[in-house]
C-alpha cells in the first residue's frame, strides 16, 4: 500500500511538474508575437456585463450604455490613435478607409430594421469577434417580409479586441434575453418571433430557446435560423483561461492571446484572446447539458423548428456535433438541416479528404431521421454545377432538383465564415459590389501570391473564402420559409 501511494503521489508530482513546464514554453514563446497596441489592452468601463441588468432593463437601457461604451472608444482609442499615425489600413484611423464609421450606419452597434406594416419580428444574434454586420443581409431578407428586426450587438463585440479579454458567456446570455424582450413587446403577443444566430451566436440562439422552455418570463421563438451554429467546439478551448496563471504579470502580457494580428477588417476582430474561446465553449457546454436535461424534462417536444445553414468542412466549430447533438434529439416535425458539401469536381477531388465523405452518403440509408436533410452537391464528378437533394423527415427516398448556381473556379469548399455573406458584399464579397459607402480593402476578393513569412497578416487569413457564392439559394429558401409558415409579405428593401 506504501508503494502504491508513493507511485500515484510521485505520478501526481510528475503530471504537475509536466503542465507547468509546457505551460512555462507556451508562455515564454508567446513572447515572440507581435507587440500589443493599444486596443489589445485599453480597458472599456462602459461595457455591458450581466451584474447591470435585471428583469426590468430595457432595450432603451442597454442602448444608452452602448452610447457611453462608444463615446469611450472614441476618447480611448480613436483619439489616442490619432488620423495620421499608424498603419493606413487599420480600422481605429479615424476617417481612414477601414473605418467602421459608416455615414449612415456604424453596423458595429446594435440596429433595428422597421417596416411600415409588422407581420413578425427577429432577434439576431453574431459570432464570436464579428458584428451586426455579419447579419446585416439576413436581416434585410426579413425586413423585405415585413419582420420587426433587431440586430443586436453583443458585450465584447464592435469595439476593441481587449474587450474580449474580460468579456463572459453569462453577458451574451444577460444581452439576449433583454434582446427578446424587446422584440416580444415590440411585436406584441400575436406575431411571429423569431430568433437567428451565427457562429456563437447560433449556440447562444439555441441556448435562449431552451431557457424559454423553461422560463415562463422569456418569450417563446416560434421558429430558430442558424449559420454555422457553435454547438460544439475543439475540447481544449475549454482550458483556454489556463493562462491566467501566469498572464497576469506584465512579462507574460501577450499570453493572453492566442494571435496578434493588425486590425483592417472594420467589422470583426483579427486579434484573437483565449478568454474568447473559454467562453465559446462555456456556450456549447451549456447547451449539450440542456438539451439532456431538458430531454429527461419531457420538455423538448416544446422546442421550435429550427432550420440551419452550414458547411461541410468547418474549422471553427464542429459540423458533427449540429447534427448529433441537435438534430439528432429534435422532436418536432417542421426542421431542416442544410448543408454545403464540399467542391466534388474531379480535377480537385484528389486534393479533399473531406471529399471521401458526402453528408448524403452519410446519411443516405437511414430512415429514423428526424429532420428534413438537404446537400447542396455537384451534379456530378464531372461538372462544376450544383443541385439539391433532399431527404424528407423519416423516409429514405432522395429528391434531387437541379440549380442554376455552380462552383467558382478554384473553389474547392465553402467555409465557416462565408456562409451568411453573399458574392456582393461590399466588405467580404467578391469586389464586385455596387459602389456605395464603403471605400475601403475588398477584404472577399483578395488572392495574394508572393513569397511566404513576408506578410504581417496570416496567409490562411486573407485566402479563406469570405462570401458564400450560393447566397442566393439561402435568400430563396428564406423567403420560401417564411411564406410557408406566415403567409407572403411586404415590400422590397429599397
Amino acid at each position: 500500500m506504501k508503494r502504491l501511494i508513493k507511485f500515484v503521489a510521485k505520478t501526481i508530482v510528475l503530471t504537475a511538474l509536466l503542465i507547468i513546464t509546457v505551460l512555462l514554453a507556451w508562455a515564454y514563446q508567446s513572447r515572440g508575437m507581435p507587440a500589443l497596441q493599444v486596443w489589445h489592452t485599453v480597458v472599456l468601463e462602459n461595457e455591458f456585463t450581466a451584474r447591470n441588468a435585471t428583469p426590468q432593463t430595457t432595450l432603451q437601457d442597454y442602448l444608452a450604455q452602448e452610447d457611453r461604451l462608444f463615446d469611450e472608444l472614441q476618447e480611448k482609442v480613436y483619439q489616442a490613435a490619432g488620423a495620421d499615425d499608424g498603419w493606413i489600413y487599420s480600422r481605429y484611423r479615424t476617417g481612414g478607409p477601414q473605418d467602421p464609421a459608416w455615414p449612415q450606419q456604424n453596423w458595429n452597434r446594435t440596429f433595428e430594421l422597421v417596416p411600415d406594416e409588422i407581420r413578425a419580428g427577429a432577434l439576431l444574434m453574431h459570432g464570436l469577434t464579428d458584428s451586426p454586420y455579419s447579419l446585416r443581409r439576413v436581416a434585410e431578407i426579413l425586413y423585405a417580409k415585413g419582420f420587426y428586426v433587431l440586430g443586436l450587438r453583443m458585450p465584447g463585440h464592435g469595439t476593441v479586441p481587449a474587450a474580449l479579454t474580460r468579456v463572459s458567456s453569462d453577458d451574451w446570455v444577460a444581452a439576449s434575453r433583454i434582446g427578446a424582450r424587446h422584440v416580444r413587446e415590440r411585436i406584441g403577443p400575436g406575431l411571429p418571433f423569431v430568433v437567428a444566430g451565427y457562429s456563437n451566436g447560433g449556440g447562444l440562439s439555441v441556448k435562449y430557446a431552451l431557457d424559454s422552455l423553461s422560463d415562463p418570463d422569456l418569450p417563446i421563438p416560434n421558429r430558430v435560423l442558424l449559420f454555422s451554429p457553435e454547438i460544439g467546439i475543439a475540447p481544449l478551448a475549454g482550458v483556454a483561461n489556463a493562462h491566467k496563471l501566469l498572464s497576469f504579470m506584465p512579462y507574460f502580457a501577450k499570453f493572453k492571446w492566442l494571435s496578434i494580428v493588425p486590425e483592417y477588417d472594420p467589422f470583426k476582430y483579427n486579434s484573437f484572446p483565449k478568454n474568447a474561446a473559454q467562453e465559446a465553449w462555456e456556450v456549447t457546454a451549456q447547451v449539450q447539458t440542456q438539451m439532456q436535461e431538458t430531454r429527461d424534462a419531457g420538455l423538448y417536444k416544446g422546442f421550435p423548428n429550427v432550420v440551419t445553414f452550414l458547411s461541410w468542412t468547418d474549422s471553427t466549430v464542429s459540423t458533427a456535433e449540429t447534427i448529433d447533438r441537435l438534430y439528432g434529439q429534435l422532436e418536432n416535425e417542421g426542421s431542416e438541416l442544410i448543408v454545403f458539401d464540399v467542391n466534388r469536381f474531379d480535377q480537385i477531388k484528389a486534393f479533399i479528404p473531406a471529399a471521401n465523405a458526402s453528408p448524403l452518403l452519410r446519411l443516405k440509408d437511414r430512415t429514423d431521421l428526424p429532420y428534413r436533410l438537404t446537400v447542396v452537391t455537384n451534379t456530378g464528378s464531372d461538372s462544376r454545377q450544383v443541385g439539391q437533394r433532399t431527404k424528407a423527415r423519416h423516409s429514405n427516398e432522395i429528391e434531387t432538383l437541379p440549380m442554376s448556381l455552380e462552383w467558382p473556379r478554384e473553389v474547392y469548399s465553402l467555409s465557416h465564415v462565408a456562409i451568411p455573406f453573399a458574392a456582393d458584399d461590399p466588405v467580404y464579397g467578391n469586389g464586385q459590389a455596387k459602389s456605395g459607402a464603403y471605400a475601403g480593402l475588398p477584404l472577399g476578393s483578395l488572392h495574394p501570391r508572393g513569397e511566404t513569412r513576408l506578410l504581417t497578416a496570416p496567409l490562411d487569413q486573407l485566402m479563406r473564402l469570405r462570401h458564400n457564392p450560393f447566397f442566393g439559394y439561402i435568400e430563396q429558401r428564406m423567403n420560401t420559409e417564411i411564406d410557408a409558415a406566415y403567409g407572403r409579405g411586404a415590400k422590397a428593401v429599397d
